[in-house]
């Protein structure tokens, strides 16, 4: 019983021309370069070069096993996620995006599981599309976490998250959008200080703005990159709840109370680090990442968890497995891995 890996991306090697299938805008297009490589375009600007293993199934596949990853959540890359257009255009590139992911997920006979892009500024288009993208056979949802300026307790996807949660549709919370500057647009400063800040505060937003305390415990949260640095400023957190109550004091309980309301993955690289989340959060909190097949993702898959030397072999197996098909609503029990839990 292999690991399950619940955070990589795929990009389809070609999809329609958008401007033609949905509107006027700057939409992303791919310039393929040769069978194994390509360019991401944000219309004439380059965005990333990316490689075969983003489509190709039997790469994926192939690397799967020789880091013995059983399944893998497969995503959309955020660029895909068109927030910026209007709920019914991203409608439109929702649709597209999502059937092609089946379409790639296909070939590994059940051991890719595609999740859905959603039209997320458009609650009403997000849910339809949620519960189309599920009956073709999506297994969850991936969201950007803000909409603009709305954060996740925007009183719109607080109304999607309330319909995960009812629908059984567990949802993967991924940053993107990072602010930037002069200050943050070298060395790659946007992701490696906007990723980890941007995860915070959409936590911080769902505890302050009361999402947890209006949306039932059955909704499936996960954040991606070790849900940024929560963990890591949780005490300051709790500190300024119990001292400054006139301002922050807004939720129903203090920030620790809600750590068990989401998960986390294992996107951090460093035995420490995964440490502090699962004395923070909980070993029950916590799934193995990957981020693959970007070049900062983690590779072999896993690797530090096998590194976290003060894991017992419970915890190594929750955080590798069992935390996952939790998340995921699968059967541990069942071969297909049937959804045990979608209702």
């Amino acid at each position: 019983m292999g690991t399950i890996d619940v955070h990589t991306h795929f990009v389809p090697r070609a999809w329609p021309d958008l401007a033609t299938e949905v509107g006027p805008g700057v939409w992303p297009s791919l310039r393929v370069e040769s069978e194994r490589e390509a360019m991401i375009m944000l219309g004439d600007r380059e965005f990333r070069r990316i490689g075969s293993n983003c489509w190709d199934a039997s790469e994926r596949l192939a690397d799967m096993d020789a880091d013995g990853v059983d399944l893998q959540v497969v995503s959309p890359t955020p660029v895909f996620f068109a927030y910026d257009s209007s709920g019914s255009q991203a409608a439109k590139v929702a649709r597209i995006f999502n059937d092609l992911a089946l379409e790639i997920c296909e070939p590994g006979a059940g051991r890719l599981l595609p999740f859905a892009q959603v039209p997320l500024q458009d609650p009403d288009a997000a849910c339809a599309e949620a519960d189309r993208a599920l009956a073709s056979g999506h297994f969850g949802v991936e969201i950007g976490n803000h909409v603009g300026d709305r954060d996740l307790d925007d009183a719109g996807l607080v109304t999607f998250l309330q319909h995960c949660a009812s629908s059984g549709i567990p949802v993967f919370v991924h940053p993107w959008d990072m602010p930037e500057g002069p200050r943050l647009n070298r060395w790659m400063a946007r992701w490696l200080t906007g990723m980890p800040a941007e995860t915070h505060l959409s936590i911080i937003a769902l505890i302050l703005g009361g999402v947890f305390d209006r949306v039932p415990d059955s909704l499936r949260l996960a954040f991606a990159h070790g849900g940024g640095s929560f963990a890591f400023w949780l005490g300051r957190f709790e500190n300024a709840w119990q001292r400054r109550r006139d301002l922050i004091g807004v939720s129903e309980q203090p920030p620790s109370h809600y750590v068990d309301r989401f998960s986390v993955d294992t996107v951090v690289f460093d035995p420490d680090a995964l440490r502090l989340l699962v004395d923070t959060l909980g070993a029950s909190q916590v799934m193995v990442g990957s981020d693959y097949p970007y070049p900062l993702g983690e590779h072999p898959v896993g690797a530090v968890v096998d590194r976290s030397t003060f894991l017992d072999d419970a915890h190594r197996h929750a955080i590798r497995r069992g935390n996952a098909l939790r998340f995921l609503g699968l059967d541990a029990d069942t071969p297909t891995l049937e959804r045990s839990s979608r209702s």
